[in-house]
């Protein structure tokens, strides 16, 4: 069997602020775990965000909290350049840090956001991040085949 991403955990200060955040970014968090602190999302990709609170400080003695900064962001494909657009609306007007408006970079148009506990989020018409294309490209000018 191949090697496949199978979750992407964020450990998060408020779960509550978290599940708000992504829901209105558009996913369907469900309520959290009702014995531990914690929301599953499964995305059409297969890939399941899960949102724990606490997670790390307990499970791992030398885990620290990073102060500034990100080494890491989530991508999120949500179609064409205008859904970029509106995206970016509706999360920094709902008072969100928006990081990068919406702007064509190097490779996608896309937008950067803080989530509730500085996780950068990428929103992006990237067709490259697409889960439904059949041959994943590698940015600008990469051919990609829709399914």
């Amino acid at each position: 069997m191949a090697l496949q991403l199978g979750m992407i955990g964020l450990d998060v200060r408020d779960l509550r602020r978290s599940i708000e955040f992504y829901r209105l970014l558009g996913l369907d968090i469900p309520e959290p775990h009702p014995e531990f602190p914690a929301a599953l999302h499964r995305m059409e990709s297969g890939v399941t965000l899960v949102l724990a609170e606490g997670f790390a400080a307990k499970n791992d003695p030398d885990w620290v909290r990073p102060e500034r900064g990100y080494q890491q962001f989530l991508e999120f494909f949500v179609g064409d350049d205008a859904s970029v657009d509106e995206q970016w609306r509706t999360l920094t007007e709902a008072g969100y840090h928006g990081r990068m408006a919406p702007a064509k970079t190097t490779g996608p148009y896309a937008a950067m956001i803080d989530d509730p506990d500085g996780n950068v989020i990428l929103i992006s018409s990237d067709a490259a991040a697409d889960p439904t294309a059949t041959k994943p490209g590698l940015g600008a000018g990469s051919e990609v085949t829709a399914g």
